[in-house]
């Protein structure tokens, strides 16, 4: 358990960095991963599906047909 000098230590940054417009929390992992890609994963996922599943299809055609 911290002691009540840390613990006023860091009360006085969070307060400081509160106070300066800084976000004083970490961001949370769902926050993080909407920064991160602006599209959703199954979204993409459907997408290559298509893409891929179609390329197979042509080559497959072009061969055997």
């Amino acid at each position: 358990m911290p002691t009540e000098f840390e613990m006023r230590q860091r009360n006085a940054k969070f307060a400081k960095d509160a106070r300066s417009g800084k976000k004083p929390t970490h961001p949370s992992r769902q926050e993080v991963m909407a920064k991160r890609s602006p599209i959703n994963t199954w979204a993409l996922g459907i997408v290559l599906f298509v893409v891929v599943g179609g390329v197979l299809f042509e080559v497959a055609r072009l061969l055997f047909l």
